[in-house]
């Protein structure tokens, strides 16, 4: 299995990527960005307290070349309140159909920090069976810093189609034509459910990427009215420590490393979770390089579940809402 991104400045078909390493570098998809079974994504998103608009710097700062924007609080389930949650397959269907995404073509999922929210898109599309996805390991920063070209102007149009093709589905109206067919990967999303299921039968290990201080209830949460703590019987790895100083995926020697100082069994299953389901994906990104490739995530997380009455949780002085 490697253990560092794909990394060769040769001309090849995605057809030759492994699907062993979840990340390709920088160098490689500069060499074949040109490549008709190539497409990029833009999944650019930010916590609310940073106060970053992705779309805006996707369509006015900068984006690879030929990036398109994968919008995560627009591609969801419009049944629900809960942020950034799976829409259902036909949903999932019709948005990646209007982008232009086809079941044959490799993807390439970047973000504006390194590997942020890259990751859960990479998740979202393992999840839905398409398994040409990899993150472009240190995102668009390291992109920059080698130098290479980013475009400043981009139309809204295929932003838009995604979110009314979404919309139109869940009006029951009918979208095509369909360019990508699902295959939804149950045992890739966990339910709320499940993760209550588990706390007795303990049949996964659970570990959660959010910080320290919100796993221990001693720091608010970003989300207005969401107290901090932990679901019961779950283990604490702040998805930072997956990634070095330049926000790129660590080496395989240092992630065994990270699991094991937590007490983590890679021969056992693992489910992870965090605040909403977007930094879990990078525990779950780490943890595929070692070759853990089944690893669920808990798509409501913590958001879900703190809010639910009957839902038990470990919290400061035990006070729930």
């Amino acid at each position: 299995m490697a253990s560092a991104a794909i990394d060769t400045k040769t001309n090849l078909s995605t057809q030759s990527l492994s699907t062993d390493d979840p990340v390709i570098s920088v160098d490689w998809l500069h060499a074949n960005l040109r490549e008709p079974d190539l497409k990029v994504l833009d999944a650019s998103w930010y916590m609310p307290d940073e106060q970053r608009n992705p779309i805006q710097e996707y369509q006015q700062v900068a984006h690879i070349p030929g990036a398109l924007f994968f919008d995560i609080d627009g591609i969801v389930d419009r049944t629900t309140e809960l942020p950034h949650m799976l829409p259902s397959e036909d949903a999932f269907a019709a948005a990646v159909s209007s982008l232009g995404i086809q079941n044959n073509d490799g993807l390439v999922v970047y973000d504006g920090k390194g590997i942020f929210s890259a990751a859960r898109v990479w998740w979202m599309f393992r999840a839905f069976g398409h398994e040409r996805v990899w993150v472009l390991d240190g995102g668009l920063p390291r992109w920059r810093a080698s130098g290479y070209n980013v475009e400043s102007s981009a139309s809204s149009d295929a932003i838009l189609k995604a979110s009314e093709a979404i919309e139109k589905v869940y009006q029951g109206q009918t979208v095509g034509p369909l360019t990508f067919q699902t295959k939804f990967q149950l045992h890739l999303v966990w339910t709320l459910d499940k993760i209550r299921r588990n706390i007795e039968e303990k049949t996964h290990q659970h570990i959660d990427a959010r910080s320290k201080p919100r796993f221990d209830g001693v720091a608010p949460e970003p989300r207005k009215g969401i107290i901090s703590g932990h679901i019961p019987g779950s283990k604490c790895i702040p998805f930072p420590q997956m990634l070095d100083a330049s926000q790129t995926l660590l080496p395989a020697d240092e992630l065994k490393k990270r699991f094991n100082e937590e007490g983590i069994s890679l021969e056992r299953p693992i489910v992870t979770s965090c605040g909403t389901g977007v930094t879990a994906c990078i525990l779950t990104l780490g943890l595929h390089r070692l070759g853990k490739t089944d690893v669920a995530v808990y798509d409501g997380s913590w958001t879900e579940w703190v809010v639910q009455s009957d839902t038990p949780a470990d919290v400061q002085s035990n006070q729930r809402n």
